[in-house]
This record gives C-alpha cells, sequence and structure tokens, in this order.
C-alpha cells in the first residue's frame, strides 16, 4: 500500500509540474529558468569494512573454491515456478527429478564441505569416546610405561614442534572468528545511524518534492514574463522585423537618391571650379606670355653687346641665343568652351533641397514600429489577457490535486515505520548481544583448550630433564603432560558442538553470499525477479502489475533500482507516463492556440510610408538633362595634359647662370645673371599658381566626366529602385507583414515550448530524485545483509571451522607428547650383568 502510494504522489507531481515549466529553445532565445532546488542526501550507501576487509576478501575466495559455479538463474526460475506437491509421486516426475539433480550440482560443494563436517561431528565424539575407554584399559597410550628409544629426543621435538604450530593455527582462527563477532556488534551498534540516515532522506525526499512542484509552477511566470515582455515591445520586436525585411529594398533605394543629391552638390562644384580656373588660366597666360616676350627682348638687347663679339665670349652667346625661342608659352586656354550654362541648371536643380526629401523617407520608413505599435495595440490587450488566463488555470490545477494529502499519508507511514524501528532497536540489540556472548563462548572453548596446549608446552618443555628417567621426571613436566592431556579432553568435548555451529554457519551464510549478495552486486538477482510470471503466474511484469495493475508495461526491478541509482527523477524510473502522461498534458497546442490566434489577427498597414515623392523624381530627371555631358571634356584634357611654358622655367634660369659662369667677369655676365634670376621670379609669381590651376582644373574635368559618364541611365536606375521599394512597402508589405508576424507568434510560442520542455526534462531528472529509495535497497541489501551480516558470520564460521579442523592433528601430537612428559609408573632398565640386549622392567 505505501509503495502504491508513493507512486501516486510522484505520478500527481508530475502532473503538477507539467502544466508549467519549459526547457530552452535557441530559435526565439534561451529562457533561464534556473535549478530546481534539491537537498543534498546524507546516506552513502557504502561500506568499508577497514582492516578486516582483508579476512572477508579471503573467506570470498574460500567460498569460490567451494562454488565456482555461476549464479543459477535459469535454475533459480525453474524452481520457483516449478509445482512441488505433497504427494510423493509429485516428487518423482521426471521434470522434478532433473531440477533436484540440478540443484544438487550446483550446491555439490556446499554438500560436500557440509557432508565433512558432519562426519566431523558424529565420528569425533565416539572416537573420543573409545578412545578414554582404550585408555582406561592401559591401552592407546594409557599404560604409565614408557619405552626408551634412541631417537625419543627427536620425537619428542617434532611432537612439541608439530603441537606448537597447530596450536598457533588454531590461535589465528579463534582470532578470526573474534574479530568477525566483534565487527558484526559493532556494526549493529552503529546501525542506528545510517537507519537515521535512511530516514532522514526519506523526509528530505517527500518534503523537497512539494518545493519542486512549486518551483515548477511558478517558473510560468519566467515564461510569461518574457511573452509580456516581446509584446509590450512589439514596435521594437515585430516592427523591426518587418521594418529589416523591408529595409532590404528600401534602404538601398534612399542611399542610392541620398547618394545622387550628393553628386547633383558636386557637380555644382566642380562646375563652379572649372569657371574660375578657367577664368584664371586665361588671363594667366596672358600676362606670362608678355613678361616672357618682355624677357627675351632685354636678353637679346644684352647678348648684342660687344663683349659677346670677343672670342671666349661668342660661342656662349650664341647658345644663349639660340635658345631665346623656348621663352613662351605651351598651354592655350582661351579657346575652352564655357560651362556657365550647365552651371545655372545645376542651380535651379540645387534650388529643391533633395537631401531633405530622402531624409523624409527614411524617418516615414523608420517610424515602422510605432506604426506596428500604434496598429496592434488593441490585439495586444487581448494576448495579455489569454497569458494570465493560462496562468490561473495551472495554478487552479496544481491546487485541485491531492498531493499535499498523499504526501502527507506517505509521511504518517514514513514516520511510523521510524518509531517501529527505533522501539525495536533496543531489542535487536539486546539479541545481539546474546549472539556475541555465544559466540564469545564457542570462542573461550577453543582458548580454554589452548591455554592446555600452552601451558603443557611451556611446563613440559622448561621441566623437562633429558638425565631423568621416566620414573624420575620432575613435578613442572609431569604438570605438562597432564595439561595436554586435559587439553585432549576438552577437545574430544567440544569440537563437535563446535562443528555443529560451523555447519549451520557456513550453509546459510556461504549461499547467502553466492545466491543473494553476489547476484545482488552484478544486479542478475534483479534479472531473477524480473522474469515473466515468475512472483505471480498471472502477471507476466510483477511490479508493474502492482503499481499499475498492469502487468504488460514494461517495468523491471533492474531498470528501476538503476535509475534510482543514478538519482533520476521517479516519474522516469517508474514509467509513470503510464499512469500520468505529460506529454498529453504538456501538448503545447492547448497553451498556445489562443495566442496564435490572436498574433495572426494582427493586421499593420504601411501605406503611409513615402519613401521620395514626385517632385525629389523631377529633381532627378531635371539633373540628368543639365547638359553637363555635352562638355567637351577632351578639349579641357588637351590643354591640360599640356606644360604652361615650353621650357621649365627654373632650369632655363639655371642653364643661362651655368653659361653666364663661363664667361669672363664683367658687365656680361652680371646682366645675364640678373636676367636668370628675373625668369626664376617668373616661374615663381606667375607659373607656380597656373600649375595650381591647372591641378584644380584637372580634378574638376575629370570629376564632371566621371558623374556624366551614363548620367540618364543612373538617375533611371535610382528612380526604378526607389519605384521598386515604394511598390514592395504599398502593395507586398502584407506578405513580409505576414511572415515576420508568424515568425513574431513562433518566439511567443517558443517561449511555452522552452518552458515544457524544461518541465518534462526536470521531472524526468530531478524533480523528486529516487536516489534515497536505492540507498535504503542498498542499506537493507548490500551493507546490513551481505556486508554486516554475511561477511561476518563467514569469515565467524571460518576462523572457527579452521581451529575445530586443527584440533584433531593437535589431540594426536598432544597425545604422543605428553608420554615424554608425564612420569611414568615403570620404566625399562638395561642389565649389564645380564645377556647383551636384555632389558628389565624396574617398579
Amino acid at each position: 500500500m505505501a509503495v502504491e502510494l508513493c507512486l501516486l504522489l510522484l505520478l500527481f507531481c508530475g502532473s503538477t509540474i507539467s502544466e508549467v515549466q519549459p526547457i530552452y529553445k535557441p530559435p526565439p532565445g534561451t529562457l533561464d529558468f534556473g535549478f530546481v532546488p534539491a537537498k543534498t542526501y546524507d546516506t552513502g550507501a557504502y561500506h568499508e569494512p577497514g582492516a578486516i576487509g582483508i579476512l572477508f576478501k579471503i573467506v570470498h575466495a574460500f567460498l569460490y573454491l567451494v562454488q565456482p559455479n555461476t549464479f543459477p538463474q535459469d535454475l533459480i526460475r525453474k524452481l520457483a515456478q516449478q509445482q512441488f506437491g505433497n504427494t510423493q509421486g509429485d516428487y518423482q516426475k521426471p521434470e522434478n527429478v532433473v531440477l533436484t539433480l540440478q540443484a544438487i550440482y550446483y550446491e555439490i560443494g556446499f554438500i560436500v564441505s557440509a557432508a565433512l563436517g558432519l562426519l566431523f561431528i558424529l565420528l569425533l565424539p565416539l572416537v573420543g569416546l573409545c578412545f578414554c575407554m582404550c585408555r582406561c584399559c592401559d591401552n592407546c597410550g594409557g599404560e604409565m610405561h614408557q619405552r626408551q628409544k634412541k631417537n625419543a629426543d627427536c620425537q619428542r621435538s617434532c611432537f612439541a614442534t608439530f603441537l606448537f604450530v597447530a596450536s598457533l593455527i588454531i590461535s589465528v582462527g579463534v582470532l578470526c572468528a573474534y574479530a568477525a563477532n566483534q565487527h558484526l556488534t559493532n556494526q549493529v551498534r552503529g546501525a542506528k545511524k545510517l537507519v537515521n540516515s535512511n530516514f532522514k532522506d526519506l523526509k528530505i525526499f517527500l518534503n523537497d518534492t512539494p518545493a519542486q512542484i512549486d518551483y515548477l509552477v511558478n517558473q510560468y511566470n519566467t515564461t510569461k514574463d518574457k511573452a509580456l515582455s516581446d509584446l509590450n515591445n512589439v514596435g521594437p520586436v515585430l516592427g523591426t522585423r518587418v521594418q529589416e525585411q523591408l529595409g532590404k529594398e528600401v534602404r538601398p533605394a534612399l542611399d542610392a537618391a541620398l547618394t545622387m543629391a550628393g553628386a547633383i552638390r558636386e557637380t555644382k562644384e566642380a562646375l563652379e571650379n572649372v569657371s574660375v580656373s578657367v577664368e584664371v588660366l586665361q588671363e594667366g597666360t596672358e600676362r606670362l606670355h608678355a613678361n616672357l616676350t618682355d624677357v627675351k627682348m632685354h636678353l637679346s638687347n644684352t647678348l648684342n653687346d660687344s663683349a659677346c663679339n670677343a672670342a671666349q665670349a661668342a660661342s656662349t652667346c650664341n647658345i644663349i641665343r639660340n635658345s631665346l625661342a623656348q621663352l613662351n608659352i605651351n598651354a592655350n586656354f582661351s579657346g575652352l568652351p564655357g560651362v556657365s550654362l550647365q552651371l545655372a541648371r545645376i542651380n535651379d536643380v540645387l534650388k529643391i533641397d533633395l537631401s531633405s526629401l530622402v531624409q523624409k523617407g527614411y524617418a516615414a520608413f523608420n517610424d515602422t514600429p510605432d506604426l506596428v505599435v500604434n496598429q496592434t495595440r488593441n490585439i495586444l490587450s487581448d494576448i495579455k489577457s489569454v497569458l494570465e488566463s493560462i496562468g490561473s488555470n495551472i495554478t487552479t490545477f496544481t491546487r485541485a490535486l491531492p498531493v499535499q494529502k498523499i504526501l502527507a499519508d506517505l509521511m504518517v507511514h514514513l514516520t511510523q515505520s521510524e518509531a517501529y524501528v527505533q522501539d525495536y532497536f533496543p531489542l535487536v540489540e539486546q539479541y545481539d548481544f546474546y549472539r556475541w556472548l555465544g559466540c564469545l563462548i564457542l570462542c573461550c572453548m577453543l582458548v580454554l583448550i589452548l591455554v592446555f596446549y600452552y601451558l603443557g608446552l611451556l611446563c613440559g618443555t622448561c621441566g623437562y630433564d633429558k638425565h631423568a628417567s621416566p620414573t624420575t621426571r620432575g613435578c613442572i613436566s609431569n604438570t605438562g603432560g597432564n595439561f595436554l592431556m586435559a587439553g585432549v579432553g576438552f577437545s574430544f568435548l567440544f569440537s563437535w558442538v563446535l562443528m555443529i555451529v560451523v555447519v549451520l554457519t557456513f550453509v546459510t551464510g556461504g549461499n547467502v553470499e553466492k545466491l543473494v549478495c553476489e547476484p545482488f552486486e552484478d544486479k542478475n538477482l534483479f534479472k531473477v525477479l524480473d522474469t515473466p510470471y515468475l512472483l505471480n503466474k498471472h502477471w507476466k511484469n510483477y511490479l508493474a502489475g502492482i503499481i499499475f495493475k498492469n502487468p504488460n508495461v514494461n517495468l523491471t526491478f533492474e531498470k528501476v533500482y538503476s535509475d534510482c541509482k543514478e538519482n533520476k527523477g521517479i516519474y522516469t524510473s517508474l514509467h509513470l507516463e503510464h499512469l500520468f502522461n505529460i506529454n498529453e498534458l504538456l501538448n503545447i497546442s492547448m497553451y498556445t492556440e489562443d495566442v496564435a490566434l490572436k498574433i495572426e489577427h494582427i493586421q499593420i498597414n504601411l501605406s503611409k510610408i513615402i519613401l521620395l515623392d514626385e517632385i525629389g523624381k523631377e529633381n532627378l530627371l531635371n539633373f540628368s538633362s543639365s547638359g553637363i555631358d555635352g562638355i567637351d571634356f577632351s578639349a579641357y584634357l588637351t590643354e591640360i595634359n599640356k606644360s604652361v611654358t615650353k621650357v621649365d622655367l627654373l632650369s632655363f634660369a639655371n642653364d643661362l647662370e651655368a653659361r653666364a659662369d663661363q664667361l669672363p667677369k664683367g658687365a656680361l655676365e652680371n646682366a645675364l645673371k640678373g636676367h636668370a634670376n628675373n625668369i626664376r621670379m617668373i616661374h615663381n609669381q606667375q607659373v607656380v599658381p597656373l600649375e595650381q590651376a591647372m591641378s584644380t582644373l584637372n580634378q574638376s574635368i575629370r570629376l564632371l566626366k566621371r558623374t556624366s559618364s551614363e548620367l540618364m541611365v543612373k538617375v533611371k536606375n535610382v528612380i526604378s529602385a526607389v519605384n521598386a521599394a515604394q511598390d514592395l512597402i504599398n502593395n507586398n508589405a502584407s506578405q513580409v507583414i505576414v511572415q515576420e508576424t508568424k515568425k513574431y507568434m513562433d518566439t511567443i510560442i517558443g517561449y511555452f515550448e522552452q518552458y515544457t520542455e524544461w518541465v518534462k526534462e526536470s521531472i524526468s531528472m530531478e524533480v523528486a530524485a529516487c536516489k534515497p529509495i536505492a540507498n535504503v535497497i542498498d542499506t537493507a541489501v548490500d551493507i546490513f545483509l551481505c556486508s554486516y551480516i554475511a561477511d561476518s558470520v563467514n569469515t565467524f564460521w571460518f576462523g572457527l571451522g579452521g581451529s575445530s579442523m586443527f584440533l584433531i592433528p593437535a589431540i594426536i601430537f598432544a597425545v604422543k607428547l605428553s608420554k615424554y612428559y608425564r612420569r611414568m609408573d615403570t620404566e625399562d632398565v638395561y642389565d649389564d650383568s645380564s645377556v647383551s640386549g636384555t632389558w628389565h622392567f624396574t617398579l
């Protein structure tokens, strides 16, 4: 009944929780539900025997020698399922005979060992009785006469050594038996703490379950809050998603229009630069031409001086005179066409601020989230109401389940069981004291025998005088021999009692170890219990029949134990889905159908968004027809690519100065150097500004050339892109809105899916983790039955049995040795006067 209540409790736990929480789901974003509260269990279902564990391993090895066969699963199943009647004929059936023979074959080691023990029990007292009667008739060493032998000292030493070794072995056996006896008592005394720890864990198991359920239920608020947060931010969430999808075409179109507006301004600046640069170049080249003409005239007059006729200067003067033709302008800007018409048209285009119009389009498109908020306000309030009602339904359903009542009933049963254990534990300790006392008495029997043997060896060895005759041996030696015979007598009296205890504990403890403890450790015992129709001939699965009243459910002892050992939730361990399927309860459609319907009714109208009006488009067309593509760019580039003068004036001036240095010192030289300086001044003051103006003209002309290239096509492409984006907003935005609304709905629904998946995972792995149940089984079987009782009992009979077996050689050696220690009544005396080799008895 208690088991059924426990299972029902955890079933209801599953039902309560299943309505509540999710696990994570990446697409909508992971929700953090934290960790299900769980306390740590105190019980460590593991026993470390300590130093005596070595003895336990030795006993296990001995039992393996006695019984090396593997656990007989099939045999036990057949024996359990076989019907043995009360009539003799049932046992004579062939199948029953076969099973009996198989059982005997498996137990042959125990049977042979037990048979030897029974022979020991029967024969040793009988042999002792016969031995006593024989000695009373002065036979079997009972005659107080010792014949003299040459090797008497050697025999005495050997008998003493063998007896001492046998006594040591018996002593070791007694110590093993005593240690096992004391170990069992110590463990029984300390078992109360382990029992209390198991009860404490079970109470934690029951007390924590409601808190875990409440935690799962309360975590619905995390889901609801996240959903409400997204709903409150429907503009940034849904509006932004719609905006991002439309923006893939809208933003490039507006960017192209804005780029074209910038190109118009750049075109105006370039035209202005061309107009100014051409005017500067025309005026500058005229002034430069006049100055260069004047320089040539003055140089020519200087070269006509009589000093140039001298032989040393004639050649130099002629060279200079021949180079004067190079002092002339090279580029002619007077014939370049003007750009005033194009500049006037561009100025007309710029009267309309195209950039401002494009920015208005940006602003209108960026207001998409606000439009979404304004147009979904009523629907969002309905969705919030649905979310609140779901939370209320979960709380109502949770409170309607009788979880607390079931937990309270289980707690009552647990408390009663704990009280029962606490009440009877002193009785257990009392009976264990009687057991301990009985085992101690058995050990004392052997100790008494050992005391006689050790005293006999001590007195006999210390009191023995090899020079004394058998009839004149000392009192100490004689006492030693008497102690040895006393030990022999007590050996015959006690050995059969000891062997009875050994046989009984051997058969019981050995079979418990081989048939319970070892198969429990490797789980073969569970496989036997899980055999179909074994525990109940009408049930395929016994555990499922008890819990679910449905023996066809695949629920096994082994799987339940393994899952609880791994601290899984009891819902998973006991397969409670057959009583309560949380997958059906956590069907997401039952929670999200209303939410989905509300979200699907969201209608958003974006027709108010105007990206670029007709004025802006007309402005772009006016720019394309401004005429900048009609400028004669080749004429400009031809003159721009020329140098200002035919010769570099700086080079000419330097060369002129070098020529002057070749002339004799005088007025001619100085005059030529003055002309050179004048040429440098002309270069710095007139040529350099002209070159700068030409550079500006070059940049502006090339910019205009690039801008005018296929200008009409470019403008039409921009207008087409804007029109396509506008058409997308006006005509196809509804499809985008539907797609993004569905994604938005999936995001909201995804939070519930995360919650339900998290609840399923938590129920399966964390809620009502059944580690305490596995600990109770381990404590009862592995620790109490096997580690405490079976190992201790097996070690006890191992030590006691070994000591009892070595009593036989000890009896033999003690009887033989006592003859050398006791004072004899007669002895053999050799008479020298008589015939050689004749011995006489002396009384």
